[in-house]
This record gives C-alpha cells, sequence and structure tokens, in this order.
C-alpha cells in the first residue's frame, strides 16, 4: 500500500493516525519535532501494531530539509498534516511563535510538493466558525472571526489550501474540521500526553481523578445551556484518526468532487462541561472534585457540528460513544501513573 507521510506524527491525534494507517495497510512516515511529544510513542505504536514506523526528528519550519526529505521519497503518495502548535492560550501570548511554526510549516511543505502529484490532508479545527449563528454548523456556514491567533493559522491555512489548490491541479486536498478529540487508544498504549498544565477538559478531569491536580474549574454555569455550562462536541481519537484514512482512500480512489474539500469530523452532538463530568463518573465510578468558578473570556457558549457530509459523502461516521471515551481516557491516565515518563 501507500507510504503517506505524517507530519506531528508522535503527538496525540498523529499517533492514533498513524496506528490506523498501519492498521488500514499504509506505510506511515513521521516526521516530529518532538517539541510537543515524546519519542517513546514510537515504541508504543510498535507495542500495538507489531509494525515500528518510519521516523524523521526535524522542525518543518526548516525548508531545506523539507525540501531535501520530498526529494529523496519520492514514493510518498499523501501526506497528513498535524505538525502545529495548538495552545489557543499559548497563541495569545505567544503569537508569532504560532504565525511562524503554523505557517512556515505548511509553505514548505506545499512547495516542496510544487509539481508533484500529491494528497494532502490538512489538520483544521471547528474554531473557524466561532459561535455559529445555527447549530449544528454546516461546512457551509460562514467563517467568523477568529478569537486567537491559534483559531486565525486554521483559518488562514485553509485559505492557503484553497488557493493553492485552485491554482495547482496537482494537489488533492482535505480539510478536516475537528471538534473535540478525547480519549485514548483501547491498549491504553498511546492516549493525550499534555506538558505541564493541560489545555484540554478530559486530561484535567483524569488528572484531578487521579490526584495530581486538586480539583478542576468549570468555566461558568450562566450560559444559554440545559445545565447553564458551555456545550461542545466530543469525538473519540480513534474515529478521528480513522476520517484521516478515509480522506487519504478518498482521494486515492478519485471520488474526490474537487481537488479542495471540506469536511466537519464530530459525533453530531453536544455536550456540556457538566455532562462531560457526569459521564466520567458514571463510565469510571470515580468522583470528581470540582467546582464552579466565572467565565473564561474567549469561550464560545456553544458548537457542535452537522456531520452529515461526512457520513454521507466521506464514507466515515464517528463509532465510540461519549462513556467510551471517559472510559479509554481513565485507563489511559492509570497507564501514565505506573508509566511516566515512557522511553
Amino acid at each position: 500500500m501507500s507510504k503517506i507521510l505524517v507530519t506531528g506524527g508522535t503527538g496525540y491525534i498523529g499517533s492514533h493516525t498513524v496506528v490506523e494507517l498501519q492498521n488500514a495497510g499504509y506505510t506511515p512516515i513521521i516526521i516530529d519535532d518532538l517539541s510537543n511529544s515524546n519519542k517513546g510513542v514510537l515504541k508504543q505504536i510498535e507495542a500495538i501494531t507489531g509494525i515500528a514506523p518510519l521516523f524523521h526528528e526535524f522542525d518543518l519550519c526548516n525548508e531545506k530539509q523539507v525540501t531535501d526529505f520530498v526529494n529523496n521519497n519520492t514514493d510518498i503518495t499523501g501526506v497528513i498534516h498535524f505538525a502545529a502548535s495548538k495552545a489557543v492560550g499559548e497563541s495569545v501570548d505567544e503569537p508569532l511563535k504560532y504565525y511562524r511554526n503554523n505557517f512556515f510549516s505548511l509553505i514548505n511543505l506545499l512547495n516542496a510538493y510544487k509539481g508533484k502529484e500529491i494528497n494532502f490532508v490538512f489538520s483544521s479545527s471547528c474554531t473557524v466558525y466561532g459561535q455559529p449563528e445555527q447549530l449544528p454548523v454546516t461546512e457551509s456556514a460562514p467563517v467568523q472571526k477568529a478569537e486567537s491567533p491559534y483559531g486565525n493559522t486554521k483559518q488562514v491555512a485553509e485559505e492557503i489550501l484553497a488557493d493553492t489548490a485552485k491554482a495547482f491541479q496537482n494537489y488533492h486536498i482535505i480539510a478536516l474540521r475537528y471538534f473535540n478529540p478525547v480519549g485514548a487508544h483501547e491498549s491504553a498504549l498511546i492516549g493525550e500526553l499534555p506538558l505541564g498544565v493541560p489545555q484540554n477538559l478530559v486530561p484535567f478531569i483524569t488528572q484531578t481523578a487521579i490526584g495530581k491536580r486538586e480539583k478542576i474549574t468549570v468555566f461558568g454555569n450562566d450560559y444559554d445551556t440545559p445545565d447553564g455550562s458551555a456545550i461542545r462536541d466530543y469525538i473519540h481519537v480513534v474515529d478521528l484518526a480513522k476520517a484521516h484514512v478515509a480522506a487519504i482512500k478518498r482521494m486515492e480512489e478519485n471520488k474526490s468532487e474537487n481537488n479542495y474539500e471540506v469536511f466537519n469530523i464530530g459525533t453530531g452532538k453536544g455536550l456540556s462541561v457538566l455532562e462531560i463530568i457526569n459521564a466520567f463518573e458514571a463510565s469510571t465510578g470515580v468522583k470528581l472534585n470540582y467546582q464552579i468558578g466565572p467565565r473564561r473570556a474567549g469561550d464560545i457558549e456553544k458548537v457542535w457540528g452537522d456531520v452529515s457530509k461526512s457520513t454521507n459523502i466521506l464514507g466515515w461516521k464517528a463509532a465510540l460513544d461519549i462513556n467510551e471515551m471517559m472510559r479509554s481516557a481513565w485507563v489511559w491516565e492509570l497507564y501514565l501513573k505506573e508509566n511516566t515518563p515512557f522511553g
């Protein structure tokens, strides 16, 4: 089967996608600078699939290294581009870091494949929708002004990709706008591994449950939602990984309607922060210490996606529910307690 370049392939979503690519018969090749991940993930992937992934360590912002890599690996037929800085709060404090990392890496890759046939999957985000005027939000909804430099990099990156696809027919591009990935692989050998204070809800939940953190704060209980807490669409990371495989297959089978397509990747259902906490307690039997705090600046009240396009056209649908998301995240946290750090 085809060789697929996975940038950021030792990260949370990247590592799960490498596993699903291998399960589907592909040969993934990882590029990662390990700035936000652990090289030990490579051994974890091998333990799951029995296949050691090919790995190259360098920064995609280095144009010469990217060009040399592409020229020396002419049998790669697809790229799944995850590598990017991704913490919303940090992006507000360090916008130039985010614009450099997220734009230079993308542009260097696109330049390196100029004139070459390539299938390109881009890791985008529901952040491009902001607070939608209508829910569930569809792919045709207007893109709202970004709430953070991170969100802006996703919006502008999509514009770069659309313009590139329009100008050069050799690029076949799918942007996946996904909602909140959570959970871990059923083996409990890979999962979300935040460095420092978690930026996402579920790692904060599991770290509080295991005693790494004293308590979790629910930011706001006065939103216009059934229980007052903010609502998001949460998706199991394994389902999300399989969506990337589906995107590669769609382009390989020449099923794309044009050479730039966009799909929402989620469950199509919104869950509140308090519902997530309740689901964690119900699926694990562990009680959480949490408190209600004031709203957090920049938070969106509610967003979830219409996923009918990804179901009907991409041929992909989420299979794992919130209970499995919470259960697997907890089993992963228990694994980390006994195996930290792994290497």
